[in-house]
């Protein structure tokens, strides 16, 4: 039985990390609006790489190359005042942010990674309303199919069974 849990929740967790990842493109391409509004004086370039610091900032992901590194240092109290503005900003975005995070958490510690610090930091920038539950995974994707569909960008249905996902949150 074990080996079938976890088959389903392999096949699962890509599917959820695909919804993740369609959540950040859809931050992104808000956020980078807000900064470029935020910081009409900085270039184009400087921007698209301020809103992908933000983004990687509130996910726990940051990039290791040198340069980017550099950046987010030089860059760390701007990314942390967009941050803390970021539910003002964004409101419409709260929610499916928050889902993306908890499902992301879920997802970590199947794989065997503790990932809470990035829930921890996320309710520090007021972007993790306590009053929301962490959604099943068939809510999740449902959130990130229509807000896909809304950004232009298309994510196929993709069936989870009743199972699946209860196995998922155990």
């Amino acid at each position: 039985m074990d080996q079938e849990n976890d088959k389903k929740n392999s096949r699962l967790i890509p599917i959820l990390r695909e919804g993740i990842a369609v959540i950040q493109m859809i931050f992104f391409k808000e956020l980078k609006t807000v900064v470029t509004k935020n910081h009409p004086d900085l270039e184009a370039s400087v921007l698209t790489m301020l809103a992908g610091a933000i983004t990687n900032e509130l996910f726990g992901s940051h990039n290791p190359e040198e340069k980017f590194q550099k950046f987010r240092n030089k860059y760390q109290g701007t990314i942390e005042q967009e941050l803390l503005s970021l539910s003002d900003e964004l409101p419409q975005l709260t929610a499916p942010l928050a889902d993306a995070l908890r499902i992301q958490t879920l997802c970590d510690n199947q794989e065997g990674v503790d990932s809470a610090h990035v829930l921890k930091q996320a309710d520090s920038f007021g972007m993790l309303p306590q009053d929301r539950d962490i959604p099943m995974p068939s809510a999740f994707m449902e959130t990130v199919r229509t807000l896909g569909s809304v950004h232009k960008l298309i994510i196929p249905p993709v069936d989870i069974d009743e199972t699946e996902e209860k196995n998922f949150l155990q």
